[in-house]
């Protein structure tokens, strides 16, 4: 029997995450799909309860200060303590700053720098620690990106690599 006190709702906003194929003929760009933390949770076969709920569907350099007004409303008036937002790397950090003053939850913020729906995605892994993260801290505002789970005030992202990294005081 899966524990109601161990609940997690998944909150998707888009991102590379979720980019998907077009459906169209002769297209380049991708297209926002269902969210992708459907389909690997089905793989994991989870003993927690979870809800996963579509916020949007924008690429983060598409996410404005009204959508994260929204976001931080909507979160906040989620009854799950234990919230996970799937989210584009690129505003990942500034939307995580955003939502810092939401008090008695544990939000933690991923993504992938290659979508799901590739076999080389890292997409899995970082909702995978995210899991782990959300269901073993504080209340407070994480990111967990690239191996690393850490408030969203002490993350940066290197701009050479693009990967996640430390800030440095």
């Amino acid at each position: 029997m899966k524990s109601d006190s161990l609940k997690i709702t998944f909150v998707q906003t888009g991102g590379t995450i979720d980019k998907d194929y077009p459906k169209s003929q002769k297209g380049w760009a991708f297209e926002i799909s269902e969210p992708a933390v459907r389909r690997i949770i089905q793989k994991l076969n989870p003993s927690f309860q979870y809800e996963i709920l579509s916020f949007c569907k924008k690429d983060s350099l598409e996410i404005t200060k009204d959508d994260r007004t929204r976001l931080k409303v909507f979160c906040s008036g989620l009854d799950s303590e234990k919230i996970i937002i799937t989210h584009g790397t690129d505003t990942l950090i500034e939307t995580a700053s955003f939502l810092s003053n939401i008090d008695q939850k544990t939000i933690v913020l991923t993504g992938a720098m290659r979508p799901e729906r590739f076999s080389n995605s890292d997409a899995s892994i970082n909702v995978g620690i995210a899991i782990g993260a959300v269901l073993s801290l504080q209340s407070g505002i994480y990111v967990a990106m690239h191996g690393l789970v850490l408030p969203y005030n002490q993350i940066s992202r290197d701009p050479n690599s693009g990967q996640f990294i430390e800030q440095k005081s």
